[in-house]
C-alpha cells in the first residue's frame, strides 16, 4: 500500500513539471531571444536617427559613421547600404551565427545592426537550466511529500489491519489510537463498535452455555431422582418401564455432557501452546506507558520455559483486562507475573497491585456481568473470565488486599488436537 501511494503522488508531480516545466523551458528560451532582438532593434533604431540627421545635411562620411560606433554592441558590425552608394561598414566580423536587426533609412537607405549569437545562446541555456533545476528541484519537493504522505497513510493503514486481525483473534479490547484521518478514524471507530457488540455477544454466548447446561441437568437430575422412587413399586411392568426410561434419561445426560465437551472443545479449537515469557511482555508493553502517565510502574515477573495452551487473542484479552482493571481501580506498582501453577499440569499468570483491595460485600459480585464497583461497565471481568474457560482455563480471585488475579491455563500435551469430533447419536431419538 506504501508503495502504490508514493508511485501514485511522484507519477502525480512528474507529470504535472513536464507539463509545465518543457513549455516553461521553450518560453524562456523564445524570451531571451526576443529581449536580445528588441535590445539590439532599440540601439539600431537610435543609431539610424543620428544618421538620418547627418544624412539631411549631406553625404555620410566615415567620419560620421565612427561617431556612432560607441553605440554598436561588442562584437557587432554596422552596415550601411544606401542607393548608388558602396556599402559602408563599422565595426568587426560577428561570425557567420549572427543576431541582426535591420532598420530603415532616409533616402531609401537600410541600415543593419548584426551582432555575434553566442552570447544570446549562452543567456538562453542558462535560463533554460535554470527552469530545468527548478522543475527537478520541484519533483525532489514533491518526492520527499510523497514519502511523507505514503508513511503517514500505510502506517495507519497497516495499524488498522491488525487491529482487525486482533479483533478476528479474540481480542476485543478498544483502541483509542486515531490517525487525524477522517475515514480512517471512522474504521477505527467502527472496529472498536464491533469488538464492543462481539465481546457483549460472546459473554452473552457463554452466559447462555452456562444457564441451559445447568437447567438441563437439574432437570435430568430431578427426573433421575423421581424414577428411583418408582422403581420400587410392586408392578413389574411399571418397573421395567421405569427402568427403560430411566435409562434413557442416563443416556441424554450422557449425551448432554458430549454436547457440552463437544462445545467447550469447540471453542478452544484456536488454542495453541503459547510461550508467556515472549508473549506477555507484548502485552505489558501496551500499558507500561499508560502505567507511566499515571506515574505507576509495570514490573514483569515470568519464570523460564512456562507455556500455556492458549488463544493468543484471547490470552491478551484477558491479560489486559485485568491490567486495566489494576490501572482503574489499582494503586502503586502494577505486577505481571508467571510461574508453576501447584496443580501438575497448569501454569499460572497472576496480575496484582499495591491498592487497597477488594472490600469484603464486593468479592462474591466481582465476576458478575453488569456489577461494577468502581462506576465502570462491570462487563471486563466477566468477559475475561469467560475468554479464560473459551481456553479450558479458568480466572480466579487469588487474594483480596492485595487484589490478585489468577489465570489458570493447562500444559499443552501431545494429545492435544485441534479438530473437533461432535458425538454420533447412538440410538433414534
Amino acid at each position: 500500500m506504501r508503495r502504490r501511494i508514493l508511485l501514485a503522488i511522484l507519477l502525480a508531480v512528474a507529470v504535472t513539471a513536464a507539463a509545465l516545466g518543457i513549455p516553461l523551458g521553450i518560453t524562456a528560451w523564445k524570451l531571451v531571444d526576443s529581449i536580445t532582438t528588441e535590445d539590439l532593434g532599440a540601439r539600431a533604431s537610435q543609431i539610424a536617427a543620428t544618421l538620418d540627421t547627418d544624412l539631411a545635411d549631406g553625404a555620410l562620411s566615415s567620419d560620421e559613421l565612427a561617431k556612432v560606433a560607441v553605440a554598436i554592441p561588442a562584437g557587432g558590425r554596422l552596415t550601411v547600404r544606401l542607393p548608388g552608394r558602396p556599402e559602408q561598414t563599422e565595426g568587426s566580423d560577428p561570425g557567420g551565427d549572427v543576431v541582426t536587426a535591420r532598420v530603415q533609412l532616409a533616402r531609401d537607405g537600410t541600415l543593419e545592426l548584426a551582432t555575434p549569437a553566442g552570447p544570446t545562446r549562452s543567456r538562453q541555456t542558462t535560463v533554460t537550466l535554470a527552469v530545468l533545476l527548478l522543475v527537478v528541484l520541484s519533483v525532489s519537493i514533491g518526492t520527499v511529500v510523497a514519502t511523507v504522505t505514503a508513511r503517514r497513510l500505510a502506517k495507519p493503514l497497516r495499524h488498522v489491519a491488525e487491529r482487525a486481525a486482533k479483533l478476528g483473534g479474540g481480542d476485543f479490547r478498544p483502541d483509542p489510537s486515531r490517525y487525524g484521518v477522517g475515514e480512517l478514524d471512522m474504521v477505527a471507530e467502527a472496529l472498536d463498535t464491533s469488538g464492543t457488540a462481539l465481546a457483549q455477544l460472546v459473554q452473552r454466548e457463554r452466559q447462555l452455555v452456562g444457564d441451559v447446561s445447568h437447567q438441563l441437568r437439574s432437570r435430568l437430575t430431578a427426573l433421575q431422582l423421581r424414577l428411583d422412587s418408582l422403581i420400587i413399586v410392586d408392578d413389574s411392568e411399571v418397573a421395567d418401564e421405569v427402568r427403560a426410561a430411566q435409562e434413557q434419561a442416563d443416556r441424554l445426560s450422557e449425551a448432554l455432557e458430549e454436547l457440552l465437551a463437544a462445545a467447550r472443545a469447540a471453542s478452544e479449537v484456536d488454542a495453541q501452546p503459547v510461550e508467556l515469557a515472549s508473549a506477555l511482555p507484548e502485552v505489558a508493553q501496551e500499558w507500561r506507558q499508560l502505567l507511566r502517565a499515571e506515574g505507576r510502574n509495570l514490573r514483569l515477573k515470568i519464570g523460564d520455559g512456562l507455556i500455556g495452551r492458549a488463544t493468543p487473542g484471547r490470552l491478551r484479552e484477558v491479560v489486559g483486562v485485568l491490567l486495566d482493571n489494576a490501572l482503574r481501580h489499582g494503586a502503586g506498582t502494577v505486577t505481571l507475573a508467571a510461574r508453576r501453577g501447584d496443580a501438575e499440569g497448569t501454569v499460572v499468570v497472576e496480575v496484582s497491585d499495591n491498592g487497597s483491595g477488594i472490600p469484603d460485600e464486593l468479592v462474591p459480585h466481582v465476576f458478575e456481568r453488569g456489577f461494577s464497583g468502581g462506576g465502570s461497565t462491570g462487563v471486563g471481568l466477566a468477559l475475561a473470565r469467560a475468554l479464560a474457560e473459551a481456553d479450558g482455563g479458568r480466572l480466579e480471585l487469588s487474594s483480596r488486599r492485595p487484589a490478585v488475579f489468577s489465570l489458570f491455563l493447562r500444559v499443552p500435551s501431545p494429545g492435544d488436537v485441534h479438530e473437533v469430533r461432535w458425538p454420533s447419536e447412538r440410538v433414534p431419538r
